[in-house]
């Protein structure tokens, strides 16, 4: 395999493409024609090359450190302090192949450039938010440009946290993309949400693009996609949060803590409303209805079993039958049929 990277120039005068790249892969490595001699302030298009000139005029030559095929990319590092590392894409665009040739730098460029707010949350107090840090958390969140103070402390669940009278009442569970998938394979994540699905408001922020899966090379981006699903359905009242970067996962973070616990106060308040409506005096009991005739195979007030007891029951012996709602008088009309009374 050559060791080096090669730039030269491209003697097809009548190309629009005035650069040669040899990419040091595989026994005679891949020569593409290219736009710029570097990807340096936006992604530079190339297209395949027949092959590499004997007679080539090289204008640049760089030893390589690595260069591996990862997918539809090849993941480029040279031996040189700047202007070192690279990444050849092979996509499609308009039925044909493509190469895009980007940096580090030029792929921030499809990042969302966006600047980030600075006023206080919507539903905030006047006071600064104080957010519980879990102190086994590793380059923590510092919420520096909003309105919070931080204390680190042992969290039961989650990384970042807040309370309501001295107990947790919202929850936010940090993920890289790396972390998110290792937890998803060893099942770590699905305890994870199980706890967090115990109090009354919880998310998992990810600090990558959910499209990123499905680049991943050490593992099939199928089964990650799936395991998120059904982590998902099983724990619907815990989101999972694909933010995109780490300053948008703490944005995010910041705004539904404060959004959290709002709504939790705003629950108490509901409740100690209503408990002041209550009459302070004995409730008079209600008077017993009038009984009225059944029709025939469908129990009454006194002889009905669980609905939800039923409602398995037919579910195991192949009845259809709604996750709500009534059960159809065939049903009980089953039910009884299989328990007869003693």
């Amino acid at each position: 395999m050559p060791d080096d990277f090669l730039i030269a120039r491209n003697p097809d005068e009548e190309s629009t493409l005035p650069y040669l790249v040899r990419i040091p892969l595989g026994p005679d490595g891949i020569v593409v024609k290219a736009k710029e001699m570097w990807p340096r302030t936006s992604k530079v298009y190339c297209h395949r090359a027949e092959a590499w000139p004997l007679d080539a005029d090289v204008v640049e030559r760089v030893p390589t450190r690595v260069c591996v095929s990862r997918g539809a990319s090849i993941e480029l590092v040279l031996d040189r302090g700047r202007e070192n590392r690279s990444q050849f894409v092979l996509t499609r665009a308009k039925g044909r192949p493509v190469i895009f040739w980007q940096s580090a730098r030029t792929t921030k460029q499809a990042r969302p450039n966006v600047r980030l707010p600075t006023a206080r949350a919507a539903t905030s107090e006047a006071t600064h938010l104080e957010v519980l840090v879990d102190s086994r958390e590793r380059y923590a969140w510092r919420f520096s440009h909003q309105q919070v103070v931080t204390a680190a402390r042992h969290l039961a669940v989650g990384d970042y946290a807040v309370e309501e009278d001295g107990s947790v009442v919202a929850a936010v569970e940090r993920k890289s993309l790396e972390d998110l998938v290792s937890s998803l394979l060893n099942g770590k994540l699905r305890y994870a949400l199980a706890e967090l699905s115990g109090i009354p408001r919880a998310a998992v922020v990810v600090e990558e693009r959910y499209s990123r899966i499905f680049s991943l090379t050490h593992v099939r981006p199928a089964v990650v996609a799936d395991a998120i699903a059904e982590c998902q359905a099983r724990h619907p009242s815990v989101p999972i949060i694909f933010a995109e970067t780490r300053a948008l996962a703490q944005e995010w973070t910041y705004r539904f803590l404060v959004a959290a616990r709002h709504e939790v106060s705003l629950e108490g308040a509901g409740a100690s409303e209503l408990s002041a409506l209550a009459p302070a005096g004995p409730v008079p009991p209600a008077p017993e209805p009038t009984p009225r005739a059944r029709s025939k195979g469908t129990p009454g007030p006194s002889d009905r079993p669980d609905t939800a007891v039923v409602r398995a029951w037919a579910i195991r012996h192949g009845f259809e039958v709604a996750d709500r709602g009534r059960l159809r008088p065939e049903v009980w009309t089953a039910w009884e049929g299989a328990h007869p009374p003693p």
